[in-house]
């Protein structure tokens, strides 16, 4: 995909420009139940992610994690960059409330989505002006992608059978990202279980375009550092 295909996507053009990509997650509670604000406010959280260059940032509104529609609603307000709503889309309604919302990209997971409401959901996202951003496990689930080529293919590194309660298996993104970027997506991610900047560096040494990391940047007090501790370790694997 051509920079001028992606304008009008701005999740999507955010995310392939920037040169520390990893989208920040706003989250509530981790997925056993423990608070991950620390007696920190949204607008906080947002602001520091925002001196540490985040491109772009997930917003989690499933109740599983203490979210809210309202808490998307409200970062929207904070910030202008590009948000995901990070929630169990499976309905043509929920994409367009999360336009409303100040959404400008959902996710969808292929786990919960026959082929007919991918497809559905992925054209109905484009059609609005939002990039799909589809979760996969497998690579059985990357055959019911519609148009691949304007989606953002992220690998959860975690089970949501559990409610992400596992560690996360990162193997499975490497596994992965050969298929994942034969689809033709301009943005492969990993996604999930991206447990410090060690590992993060080494996920876009691989051939990542993204990351999408929550809970280990809301546990440290100083996203700048967790970012810069990236940046660092991808100098000394060059040097190497």
């Amino acid at each position: 995909m051509t920079k001028q295909n992606r304008t009008g996507f701005p999740f999507l053009e955010a995310l392939l420009d920037s040169p520390t990509p990893v989208v920040m997650e706003v989250k509530r509670r981790d997925a056993h139940g423990y608070d991950l604000l620390g007696g920190r406010t949204p607008a906080a959280i947002v602001g520091a992610y925002e001196s540490a260059g985040a491109p772009c940032i997930s917003v989690v509104t499933g109740r599983w994690f203490g979210g809210s529609p309202a808490l998307l609603r409200d970062v929207a307000a904070m910030t202008d960059l590009p948000l995901l709503q990070k929630d169990f889309i499976t309905r043509k309604d929920q994409i367009r409330a999360a336009k409303e919302l100040g959404a400008s990209a959902v996710l969808l997971t292929a786990a919960l989505l026959p082929e007919s409401s991918m497809r559905t959901l992925v054209t109905e996202c484009l059609l609005a002006g939002l990039t799909p951003f589809v979760e996969v496990t497998t690579e059985a689930e990357l055959e019911g992608i519609h148009h691949p080529e304007e989606c953002v293919i992220a690998v959860n590194n975690k089970d949501i059978k559990t409610r992400e309660r596992d560690a996360g298996d990162l193997h499975r993104s490497l596994d992965l990202l050969p298929a994942v970027r034969a689809t033709g997506t301009p943005a492969p991610v990993s996604a999930s279980g991206i447990n410090g900047p060690a590992t993060a560096a080494e996920l876009l040494d691989a051939g990542f375009a993204g990351l999408l990391v929550g809970t280990s940047l809301l546990r440290t007090r100083s996203p700048i550092g967790w970012m810069d501790a990236v940046v660092g370790a991808r100098t000394d694997l060059a040097v190497r």
